[in-house]
């Protein structure tokens, strides 16, 4: 359950931190993407556990909201798997086909960046 939740956030965060704070961003990178406790955040940043656990608590419900109104993360995914369906029909079906192949590689690139 809460490696699922990490890389939910994690997911999260790819979409949407430019539109947090910079301390938000640097709180949330430490905690999920470091792995800090938040006793090592409040530390770095000279303030108490409880204003670090604060701001990441609230930072992970603006995500949320985001995700509720934005939908890019879910979008994404979806956009994601129907490639890997098409690129899984195309090599079964049409593998000969190059310009198909390539094609499909290349939105497989822009998917990837």
């Amino acid at each position: 359950m809460e490696l699922e939740k990490n890389e939910r956030i994690n997911d999260l965060l790819e979409f949407y931190s430019p539109l947090l704070t910079k301390k938000q961003q640097e709180y949330m990178q430490l905690y999920y993407g470091d792995d800090y406790s938040l006793g090592e955040i409040a530390e770095n940043f000279q303030v108490s556990r409880q204003a670090v656990y604060d701001n990441i608590r609230r930072t992970e419900k603006i995500l949320m909201a985001y995700e509720a109104k934005l939908h890019l993360a879910l979008e994404f995914d979806l956009r994601n798997d129907k490639l890997d369906q098409l690129s899984r029909y195309a090599q079964q079906h049409y593998a000969g086909d190059t310009k198909l192949q390539r094609l499909i590689g290349q939105l497989d690139h822009l998917e990837a960046e």
